[in-house]
């Protein structure tokens, strides 16, 4: 299933730019980054269970944010792309 992870931390400190690269580093292991604090992951169930977990141990639960959309498996169609930054086919292989 297709889960779009966005987050929001509060970065005003160090320790708070140390938990945004975290999440970020988390979510990159699970999916693809398609703008700074969102990310689209090809995740089963008990992937999308152990993701939530994973960030949920790295947030403040007092100042950051964590927002999962869950768009299923027939997600191509729920998708809609306009502007900047070509869109990426995130079942495809990817080499860096």
């Amino acid at each position: 299933m297709l889960v779009l992870v966005t987050y929001d931390v509060v970065t005003k400190t160090t320790l708070g730019q140390k938990r945004l690269r975290k999440v970020a580093k988390v979510c990159e292991n699970y999916g693809m980054r398609v703008q700074n604090s969102v990310f689209e992951c090809i995740v089963d169930a008990t992937q999308f269970k152990q993701l939530q977990l994973a960030l949920q141990e790295i947030i403040d639960m007092e100042e950051d944010s964590l927002r999962f959309y869950q768009l299923g498996n027939n997600y191509k169609s729920k998708v809609i792309h306009i502007g900047a930054k070509e869109t990426l086919d995130v079942e495809d292989t990817i080499i860096l």
